[in-house]
């Protein structure tokens, strides 16, 4: 659990830089490529291939591009369409894709007391960010629904890999990254815009705070704390990215949140967590 707050944290100040900072002004593909190889970097002397078999290498590289290359390509292009608070109220439903997913590659039935447990921290992320919605509704919306969802199956695919084809987690992320990093290196020779470049120096130097710290360390901190507690309590940690985010919004940008909301979603959130783990799990 302390992994999986660190990590929230880290996250909080992610969705803000992206949306003021490179949304519109720097090219989706070239940010996506320029933060997945500095991540993957940061791993690569751990790289090792010896004693395990090419099939295991090449799940490892699968789950690293469906949770970081396809999802960061996703997402970051519906932050052209979206505000910072609808792309937090919209990644909400992570919860339920988490637990579903788990529960179908587990090869169990659904359970319905994990499915209650993400439904309220849903219910509670939407009562703190639900606002007026632009005119760009529902290409968001449908934008970031499949980056939760790939970000959704290759977290779980991770957990079970780890639970299935064990490898130390440090190697295992040396893969995770090289998975992700081709696909953005593919997307960025089909779509990428040489013309929308970084031009100053803040862009740059949050380019590199998103590729070392807030992918290369936070996203190993994140499937570590995940391969630790159950889907069920993974799937509601989630969700606190929303209060989270709204927070780094009032004390750097001052942007008051709408407190009523906000104390009662984020309470539920939380009473979520606690259902869950006093009594579902």
């Amino acid at each position: 659990m302390a992994l999986l707050i660190i990590t929230t944290i880290l996250w909080a100040f992610s969705f803000s830089l992206i949306g003021v900072y490179l949304a519109g002004q720097v090219d989706s593909v070239f940010s996506v490529l320029v933060r997945l190889a500095l991540a993957a970097l940061v791993f690569l002397p751990f790289l090792r291939w010896r004693g395990y078999r090419a099939s295991t290498l090449l799940l490892y590289m699968l789950v690293g591009m469906m949770q970081l290359g396809i999802m960061y390509l996703l997402s970051f292009e519906a932050y052209l369409y979206l505000s910072v608070p609808e792309f937090l109220l919209f990644t909400v439903m992570t919860p339920l894709y988490v637990t579903l997913i788990y529960d179908l590659l587990s090869r169990r039935g659904v359970r319905i007391g994990y499915l209650f447990s993400a439904l309220l921290a849903v219910l509670g992320a939407a009562i703190i960010r639900y606002d007026q919605l632009s005119d760009h509704f529902w290409i968001g919306l449908i934008l970031v629904q499949l980056a939760n969802i790939c970000f959704a199956i290759g977290m779980v695919g991770y957990k079970r890999l780890q639970e299935t084809r064990p490898m130390p987690q440090h190697t295992a992320f040396s893969w995770f990254y090289i998975g992700a990093v081709l696909i953005a290196i593919i997307a960025w020779f089909l779509w990428g815009n040489p013309q929308k470049l970084p031009t100053t120096h803040l862009q740059w130097g949050i380019l590199m705070w998103l590729g070392i710290v807030a992918s290369g360390l936070g996203y190993f901190m994140w499937n570590y704390g995940a391969t630790q507690v159950d889907a069920g309590t993974l799937g509601i940690m989630n969700n606190m990215h929303v209060p989270a985010g709204l927070l780094v919004n009032l004390a750097i940008w001052q942007e008051q949140p709408d407190w009523p909301p906000f104390i009662i979603g984020g309470g539920l959130i939380i009473a979520s967590l606690w259902i869950h783990r006093r009594w579902v799990r």
